[in-house]
């Protein structure tokens, strides 16, 4: 985190050994999760694409730089109430060298998990791309694709050649359903990466991330007054 300081990341600031505890101390992200702007409100596409331009921003720096964030999900992304957006919770990262673009296994979180980590193939940083093609769903219907069934099942689905897909497609623009497309090819070799995903027409040409304030004040304050932090 130290060597990888990005506008997008959350940034490293110190680490201690208290005691038998390491403690790290990160920059505060005031505005929560994106996990708690989805269970809590609905994101226009606008909002969608914001986000989604911020989290490839990170992802891109970070493939560049031959590291695979390897849990990417709505949990580790996290906000400030002034609009920025952040990828956090390096721990499942892994580091390739120049010479080593894959490696044969990548640590993930069930339910975002690529084709080639349920498979037991090597895996590159595409891996990312698959996840967040995930969080992409979570956005638009509130849920992790058959999450309310055994977590076995998307795995087992995942395996047999098949991929998540919106349950009311015709409700969207063709912009976010082409996106989503991009990102959820179970084929890696025809998954965009993070680079080509920026140059997509979703999100390259969004509004700056000042448009996401209200979202993120208007979610901060519904917990504020559940009493949640």
């Amino acid at each position: 985190m130290k060597m990888n300081s990005n506008p997008n990341l959350v940034n490293y600031l110190d680490s201690y050994l208290v005691g038998k505890q390491f403690w790290l101390v990160v920059e505060y992200m005031d505005g929560g999760t994106l996990s708690d702007a989805i269970s809590k409100t609905y994101l226009c596409e606008d909002e969608m694409a914001a986000i989604s331009r911020e989290c490839l921003k990170g992802l891109d720096f970070l493939h560049m730089n031959h590291v695979i964030h390897g849990n990417v999900k709505s949990h580790n992304i996290l906000l400030r109430t002034d609009g920025s957006v952040k990828l956090a919770d390096f721990g499942l990262f892994a580091l390739l060298t120049p010479e080593q673009s894959r490696q044969n296994s990548v640590a993930s979180t069930l339910g975002w998990m690529a084709p080639e980590v349920v498979t037991g193939q090597p895996t590159g940083p595409k891996v990312d791309i698959w996840s967040f093609g995930i969080v992409g769903i979570e956005m638009v219907e509130g849920e992790v694709p058959h999450w309310n069934k055994t977590p076995v099942w998307p795995q087992l689905l995942i395996a047999t050649g098949g991929k998540p897909k919106l349950q009311q497609p015709n409700l969207f623009s063709p912009g976010l359903r082409d996106f989503l497309s991009c990102c959820l090819q179970t084929d890696e070799a025809r998954r965009w990466s993070a680079k080509e995903l920026l140059q997509h027409p979703f999100v390259s040409s969004v509004k700056p991330t000042p448009c996401l304030v209200p979202l993120i004040i208007s979610v901060k304050k519904m917990k504020m007054e559940k009493g949640l932090p």
